[in-house]
């Protein structure tokens, strides 16, 4: 998840029945040149694992140098071939890889080789029609030597309301044989036990079900008070983590806990203290001292890919999506959902938000 899954929720939903976390998708070509853009983009601890680093490629030298640079902290690398938003797809990153097959094989086969067998290499993708394009694809990944797969049911070009295509995935599984995650409208525990028997699957993958309700693994319909405490106490207990963050992780948590109305003045908040009243009165939440696992200082040796790289390093100019620029079109739709009478609970996920 862009944005979302970073080391403070990490933390939070391994508490509740996850098995395997990704980081948030990075660009490539931002953390191969600045420091800046890997201190910010990635964070883990001891406690943080199994942990795969997700990012956002289109060369091979950048993808391997990331590869090369995360490879002592983490578990495996991905590649993300799924986001459809429309920057992403017209800087040529995402499902715009999905139209590029060699490239994807030559970026996945390039760090496959580099790397021991015990370093996960995988990917990202969507389906795409008809199903033999997919099941063409999966295979040709699979020559690559892929650790897994994770495939979303819906088409890039289809709304995030629109049912995901359950019998597809059912037939690209059948079609390969090294594990395959399934990824799309898993929003409760007794559905993702439906779509695992219904596709025979080795796992699944939840983003805006458990960015909701990171307790969606545990059984919980909708975020226990248990959690929202739980991520007050993580964010407590790590100072640097910023208001933005902190604010709509909960905002997303208590979507359905809350009336429209606290919705909206929850929403216009813009500090820590402002959050903590509103928690104290509403669920008697009290930030407590929590003892966790301090962050691994991650040292990098750029070294390699400045052999590689033919470009003009200039830490100013890399990838045009910087996360920290505005609080993102998520949440801004989000916010304005809130303020629409007329759409309640978690509606605002299932509109064109990602074009």
């Amino acid at each position: 998840m862009v944005r979302y899954s970073k080391l403070e929720f990490r933390t939070l939903v391994r508490k509740y029945g996850v098995d395997l976390c990704f980081t948030p998708m990075i660009m490539a070509d931002s953390f191969c040149r600045s420091e800046k853009a890997r201190q910010n983009e990635f964070s883990t601890n001891y406690a943080d694992s199994p942990v795969i680093a997700q990012f956002a490629a289109q060369t091979t030298f950048e993808y391997l140098s990331c590869a090369e640079m995360v490879f002592p902290y983490v578990d495996g690398i991905d590649l993300n071939c799924g986001c459809p938003q429309r920057w992403a797809v017209s800087t040529g990153y995402g499902c715009a890889l999905l139209k590029d097959p060699e490239l994807l094989r030559d970026l996945t086969s390039t760090v496959r080789r580099n790397f021991p067998s015990d370093f996960s290499v995988s990917a990202k993708i969507r389906v795409q029609k008809p199903l033999d394009v997919t099941i063409n694809l999966v295979r040709q990944l699979e020559k690559c030597g892929l650790t897994f797969i994770t495939v979303h049911g819906r088409t890039p070009s289809q709304k995030i309301g629109e049912p995901s295509n359950v019998e597809y995935l059912a037939e690209i599984k059948k079609s390969i044989s090294i594990p395959m995650v399934a990824n799309g409208d898993v929003r409760t525990l007794d559905g993702a036990n439906e779509l695992f028997g219904q596709i025979n699957c080795d796992g699944l993958m939840a983003a805006r079900g458990i960015l909701s309700n990171p307790a969606l693994f545990s059984g919980a319909s909708i975020t226990p008070v248990s959690c929202l405490q739980d991520w007050v106490n993580i964010v407590h207990a790590n100072p640097n983590v910023t208001f933005q963050c902190f604010h709509h992780h909960l905002s997303f948590m208590m979507e359905k806990i809350l009336k429209r109305k606290q919705r909206v003045e929850f929403n216009q908040f813009f500090n820590k203290d402002q959050v903590h009243e509103f928690l104290q009165q509403q669920f008697g939440i009290i930030p407590t001292q929590l003892n966790v696992d301090g962050s691994i200082v991650c040292e990098y040796d750029e070294n390699k890919f400045r052999v590689r790289s033919v470009d003009h390093v200039n830490e100013t100019e890399c990838s045009a999506y910087q996360s920290n620029n505005n609080p993102g079109k998520f949440f801004q739709s989000k916010l304005s959902k809130d303020k629409n009478n007329s759409i309640d609970g978690l509606d605002f996920m299932d509109s064109n938000i990602f074009d």
